[in-house]
């Protein structure tokens, strides 16, 4: 399906609707707009393969770029809003982006990063224009809002989050004069497992320049849905829009959760949540104490899945099987996957090791980086993005952490999300972040750095307090050696932590 089916079918049904301001776009309205933007596309030259940069924030105007793109062939790379002026020109350079889109939020780091990315053919802003720039409503004000003679199906390139280095592209190829109606594999488990159809309302609260995001809003849309997009995540707001608009689907980070749970009971429970069917979440693993506490408030509606910006694999479990296998992201859907040692050995049930997924007949690579691409495959085609997990006996699947980040502490291996996850469920912390450092006794000391709930102070007293806490719930060897404390963590809005800047904080500190 497509939306210009439902334009035709159902041409006054909402499409998108911005949460915080309530505006609304229809499917006609929806279709027409991506059409002229896909006549703007094609008036400039561009052609199938091209590659363009959406970097806006959450606004009505960014997914029509988005079908424009899926209409025409191009290969379409949505930015962070979040990155800095270096990371978003690198990106765009890295790309070979010949078009970029942004707007008046963002006209700051636009400026700048337009004036230094030499392969910047065309540049265009939402809602102002500055020099360097040109309107973008005024530019599809007179173009047809009918389709291009020429449609083909499109795909995304996204980067991945570089919490560990510079950002990635990831492409996934399609081949030339792919139907603009085709959908990727990833997109059509998410229509199997979560029954995403014509009559869902779909709550997003994420930015919709990540991937899950980016693809739930996307199929959707393409089955006639209704997609309800936050301009900015609220835990209070994020309830009053779930009953507000009736939401039946919902998609979320941990982070978001524990930012719900320490609401006050008062507020919390002040919502009707009932026409919620399914609350589904990713992207980054789920303390189980925290996810035990929302299947206790929302009931067994929570779904949680697997998966990469790669497509490399898919994993999924309901809340019985959670219950169950606590921890566990699942069972494979439509691959197989398997532990691997650093050798290339497969590891029986139980044991850690780097996560595999077989091989899939639509490979990704990482843009111009060949060697990348070669290191994330084995020789048979299996292919890992650098996750450490492991399965158990009844064949679920559980992640320790990303192998960039373990921590070798006297010659044992430790994983910081369970520190982490222990630490960010203690009611004094907000956000909790654990690395290695540098030490002459140990190689590396366990290191924590402890973002205090509103109000807390972050004190020797409070250290003394965590550190009781931890010595309750692991062994010694995984407490946190030194504790610092920041009123802010670098976390990306899809719960992934950026611990590349907070390293890069406490090298520069040592040097």
């Amino acid at each position: 399906m497509h939306p210009s089916v439902h334009a035709a079918a159902r041409p006054d049904h909402p499409a998108i609707i911005m949460a915080g301001s309530g505006e609304v776009m229809t499917y006609a309205e929806l279709d027409a707009r991506s059409n002229q933007y896909a006549q703007l596309f094609r008036k400039l030259g561009l052609q199938p393969q091209d590659h363009i940069a959406i970097f806006l924030e959450n606004c009505i105007d960014f997914m029509p770029l988005v079908w424009a793109a899926q209409r025409t062939g191009l290969v379409y790379t949505p930015i962070s809003t979040h990155l800095l002026n270096e990371e978003v020109a690198y990106i765009l350079q890295n790309s070979g982006a010949r078009l970029l889109v942004t707007s008046d939020y963002m006209k700051g780091v636009a400026k700048e990063v337009r004036e230094s990315t030499e392969s910047l053919e065309f540049a265009y802003m939402l809602r102002a224009q500055i020099p360097g720039f040109e309107s973008l409503e005024d530019a599809i004000a007179d173009l047809s809002t009918g389709p291009v003679d020429d449609e083909e199906g499109g795909t995304q390139m996204l980067y991945s989050s570089g919490t560990t280095g510079l950002p990635k592209g990831v492409l996934v190829a399609r081949p030339p004069g792919s139907p603009i109606t085709e959908h990727s594999k990833v997109a059509l488990a998410l229509v199997s497992n979560f029954g995403i159809g014509p009559e869902s309302v779909y709550l997003s609260p994420a930015p919709l320049y990540h991937a899950a995001p980016l693809a739930f809003n996307t199929i959707s849309m393409a089955l006639g849905g209704t997609s309800v997009v936050m301009e900015r995540f609220d835990p209070e707001k994020a309830l009053e829009a779930i009953e507000r608009y009736a939401v039946t689907h919902s998609q979320w980070v941990p982070i978001m959760f524990v930012r719900m749970l320490k609401l006050p009971e008062s507020v919390r429970n002040q919502f009707d949540l009932s026409t919620q069917k399914i609350a589904i979440h990713a992207a980054a693993p789920c303390p189980v104490e925290v996810k035990r506490q929302m299947i206790e408030w929302w009931g067994p509606r929570l779904f949680e899945y697997y998966a990469s910006t790669e497509g490399a694999g898919f994993t999924a479990i309901d809340s019985a099987n959670w219950l169950a296998h606590p921890g566990s992201v699942g069972q494979p859907v439509g691959c197989e996957v398997k532990i691997l040692d650093d050798s290339g050995e497969e590891l029986p049930s139980g044991a850690v090791g780097g996560v595999y997924f077989s091989a899939n007949d639509q490979p990704f690579q990482y843009y111009k980086e060949p060697e990348k691409t070669a290191g994330s495959f084995t020789s048979d085609g299996w292919a890992t993005v650098g996750d450490v997990g492991y399965v158990d006996d009844d064949g679920f699947l559980f992640l320790t952490d990303r192998k960039h980040y373990m921590i070798i502490t006297g010659g044992v291996n430790v994983y910081p999300q369970e520190i982490e996850n222990a630490l960010i469920t203690h009611a004094e912390v907000a956000d909790a972040a654990v690395f290695g450092l540098p030490d002459a006794e140990f190689g590396e000391r366990v290191h924590a750095v402890v973002q205090p709930a509103k109000g807390v102070s972050g004190d020797d007293a409070l250290k003394q307090r965590l550190t009781e806490y931890l010595r309750e719930r692991m062994s010694h060897i995984k407490i946190p050696r030194s504790i610092d404390f920041d009123p802010a963590l670098p976390r990306h809005d899809n719960g992934k932590l950026y611990k590349r800047r907070l390293l890069e904080r406490y090298q520069q500190a040592a040097t």
